[in-house]
């Protein structure tokens, strides 16, 4: 399993990378190993405000869905199209071509609340 160091985690299983002042996020490569193959991604509409922890979309696989929460509160400004034609890049690189959705956050200190790699570690080790 991959956890890149210089990414941030929620307690959902997505990650968060900053690109200047924007945030790129998808979900991570536990939560991609768990849904199994993924067939469907729905995304929040692009410019929409969306707020932290609110569920803004699934991710559908063959074994369940999941809902998808956004990590930060900020406005959406691309998602990634490129899922509807091959959700599967979610499963072959969830750090890459997997992404979701690229957004604006109203705060960059909101970033601190997230999880660093160690704790999201031992987040799963813990099984929640």
């Amino acid at each position: 399993m991959e956890t890149p160091d210089d990414l941030y985690y929620t307690k959902e299983h997505c990650w968060v990378k900053e690109e200047g002042d924007q945030v790129r996020w998808g979900i991570t490569d536990f939560a991609q190993s768990e849904l199994g193959d993924v067939i469907f991604v729905e995304f929040p509409a692009v410019g929409e405000k969306v707020n932290r922890g609110e569920r803004i979309g699934d991710v559908e696989s063959i074994k369940t869905v999941s809902n998808l929460y956004a990590p930060l509160t900020g406005t959406v400004i691309a998602v990634n199209t490129a899922l509807n034609k091959s959700p599967e890049f979610i499963n072959q690189s969830p750090y890459g071509d997997g992404w979701i959705c690229l957004m604006q956050p109203d705060s960059s200190e909101d970033i601190g609340g997230l999880l660093d790699v160690a704790q999201y570690i031992e987040l799963i080790q813990a099984g929640q």
